[in-house]
Order: C-alpha cells, then structure tokens, then sequence
C-alpha cells in the first residue's frame, strides 16, 4: 500500500490518496499524519482520493475504527468534513462511510472526483 498526503494548490483542503489494500491500522496512520498537516495548516477539509484503494477490514473492524479508533485518537479533527471519492462497483467502503457518519462524524462518500471536489468546496 501507498499513499501521499499534501495541502490542495487552493489550500482549501488536505488531499490524501490511497493506492492498494486499507486497513484500520494503516488507516489510522494515515490520517493522524494528515490531520496533523490540517491542524497545523489551519484546514479542517479532507479529500481522501481511494479509487485505487479497496478496505480489506471485516465490518467489526470497521465499527471499531468509526466508533473507538477515531474519537480517541487525540490527532483526529473529529469535526473535520472527510470527503471519500471511491471507484465506481467498489462497495468496500460503504459500511465505514455509514458508521463514521453514525457515530458523529461528517464524512460523505462519492464515485466521482468531480463531485467530491464540488462538495468540499
């Protein structure tokens, strides 16, 4: 798995791309490294690029990771806007984009760039 993680040309947003397989473990690592970025920058946007990226988490871990790993996690924005832009037949995603959502934080899932970049703006 890899992933690069920078500020948007418009410094509106962190942007996180995720190529190969995720899990919560790395997931975490991921996004404490930007949310740190986004605190120190003064941006509390995400735009987590995933379409090259499938969530190999069973839906246990993926409850654990919405409801415990990232509201205890001190580096997390918890009210950060999180946006997922997920190729398009990939469902791995879905049950973590509705328990993160659940549990308080606000996170929206799309298949197109293009929207995911009209809704974070």
């Amino acid at each position: 798995m890899d992933y690069s993680i920078s500020v948007s040309e418009d410094r509106k947003y962190i942007f996180l791309k995720i190529k190969g397989d995720i899990n919560k473990e790395a997931a975490m690592k991921q996004n404490k490294e930007a949310h740190l970025l986004g605190r120190k920058e003064g941006i509390n946007k995400y735009l987590v690029d995933m379409r090259e990226s499938r969530n190999t988490d069973t839906i246990t871990e993926q409850y654990e990771f919405a409801y415990k790993d990232m509201h205890q996690a001190d580096e997390i924005d918890n009210r950060a806007l999180v946006v997922i832009v997920t190729a398009e037949g990939d469902t791995s995603h879905d049950f973590i984009e509705t328990v993160t959502r659940n549990s308080g934080m606000k996170v929206r899932m799309f298949k197109s760039m293009d929207e995911a970049l009209e809704y974070i703006d």
